[in-house]
């Protein structure tokens, strides 16, 4: 038997142990899409308790903990620190094949030294022991980056932002981790959001430009992309239902503009024009910047109408939704910009496993010599970063299109412990190549297997960034 996240844990074959440990466990870290707040590293924040660094606004615990019976009042309400890691610990020792029992103990490993195992009895011990290290500079925000080996990052950023503090980082020549915003303008797109009107009004301010019709609007989000790209951005992220394409008129998408500013109620034909056209605006101007367009779609959000009430949204009422995920309409949108040779590199990411294949073969009828893998299927995403989600996708992609060309892991994650899940794709995407060379269906060539792993690792994702 073997031992528990052990030093080969994962790895399941002699081949994937030499190619773990000698090219990929010692790589930098590219963090290209994060929800870590550039504020909280500008200052680098100190914790009080591993409850405020491991529990707050993490989601994913939350949903584990409810589905565990645990009372609201010891996951995101205000219950003492040490009553809620309690209530974690308790939960986590039921966890058996679920990735956060893996991701956890790994951070446990990594950053706090502790090598045996959380749950109800040990709570106090391990509670102990993170809170006396939390003490170490070491493990202050910058400290955790530094010690992770990330040399970029890319937050998410509004258009609105001021950027103040992505400045202030990359003026401070004592932190050598590149700290880069990612425009995120879902609130500009969601015409048919109660806040919409509002949000213009605050575009408005922070682009000094009067929105007043859909040409405007365009106008606005230039002017916020041209100075985002100043600050060094690299790429624009856009969370979906899905990807769209319903064609439109310049003047249907001003009548719809106009109507909606009037405080009209839109119908759903009119939201997915308006969507549609201002997604293809968008997509040419990540064109023209060179940056990379990231779609997240899939997934219908705050479902649980009467929490969303009392905790507001990203408090882990999502889920999976494939009622209208279209492989046809994501050609259709693709090729819009393709036809006048606008189509950025584009990153495309399903919350639904079963739209793997069709991601695949859709992004094969754009890619171009323009770049290498200029459509790329971005990693196994959110309920789907675990381990058999991770061979899922690895392996439909390597089936599909070249493997070799992938850019590799991400957080998506707003906790400065979350880099663990670089070392856990790692170790997975070790394991494949592993079983394929000992198994005689690809050559045991070290020189190739050890470009492939560092390129995937972490030299892709910065020739195809550009950071």
């Amino acid at each position: 038997m073997k031992p528990f996240m052990d030093h080969d844990f994962l790895l399941s074959t002699e081949t994937a142990k030499l190619l773990y440990h000698d090219y990929a466990e010692n790589m930098p870290i590219v963090d290209y899409h994060c929800h870590i707040s550039p504020k909280e590293i500008a200052e680098d924040i100190r914790f009080e308790n591993i409850t405020q660094l491991w529990l707050g606004g993490d989601h994913y615990k939350w949903r584990l903990m409810r589905a565990n019976g645990i009372k609201e009042e010891y996951i995101t309400g205000n219950a003492p620190d040490r009553d809620k890691f309690q209530k974690w610990a308790e939960t986590l020792e039921l966890a058996i094949g679920n990735p956060l029992y893996h991701w956890s103990h790994l951070e446990l490993k990594r950053y706090f030294g502790y090598e045996k195992f959380l749950n109800s009895e040990t709570a106090e011990e391990v509670w102990n022991l993170c809170n006396e290290k939390l003490k170490d500079p070491q493990l202050s925000a910058r400290g955790i980056i530094r010690s992770s080996n990330v040399t970029v990052l890319c937050t998410t950023d509004d258009p609105a932002d001021s950027l103040e503090y992505h400045m202030e980082l990359a003026n401070d020549i004592s932190f050598k981790t590149k700290v880069l915003p990612a425009l995120r303008p879902d609130e500009a797109i969601n015409i048919e959001k109660p806040g919409f009107v509002t949000y213009l009004d605050k575009l408005s301010k922070a682009s000094s430009i009067k929105i007043n019709s859909f040409i405007s609007l365009c106008q606005a989000l230039k002017n916020r992309m041209e100075f985002f790209d100043s600050v060094g951005c690299k790429t624009s992220d856009h969370g979906l239902d899905f990807v769209m394409y319903y064609p439109s008129s310049d003047k249907e998408i001003e009548d719809i503009m106009s109507k909606r500013l009037a405080g009209n109620k839109l119908s759903e034909d009119e939201v997915l024009k308006f969507k549609t056209a201002l997604l293809l605006f968008l997509g040419r101007e990540n064109h023209r910047l060179g940056w990379v367009m990231q779609l997240h779609y899939g997934v219908k959000r705050d479902n649980n109408k009467r929490m969303y009430g009392s905790l507001g949204p990203n408090t882990g009422y999502d889920c999976i939704d494939d009622s209208r995920n279209s492989s046809a309409q994501l050609a259709d949108f693709l090729n819009a910009l393709d036809d006048t040779n606008q189509l950025p590199k584009t990153i495309l990411y399903s919350l639904n496993p079963i739209d793997n294949a069709a991601i695949d073969t859709v992004m094969g009828c754009f890619q171009d010599d323009s770049a290498i893998g200029k459509l790329q299927h971005g990693s196994a995403w959110w309920f789907n970063d675990h381990e058999q989600g991770m061979r899922e996708h690895l392996t439909t992609l390597s089936s599909t299109s070249l493997l070799s060309n992938f850019v590799g892991m991400l957080t998506d994650s707003r906790s400065f412990l979350s880099y663990t899940r670089h070392e856990y794709f790692r170790r997975i995407l070790c394991d494949i190549f592993g079983t394929l060379v000992e198994s005689g269906r690809f050559p045991k060539d070290l020189k190739i297997l050890k470009k492939l792993v560092e390129d995937i690792s972490y030299n892709n994702s910065i020739k195809y960034f550009g950071f």
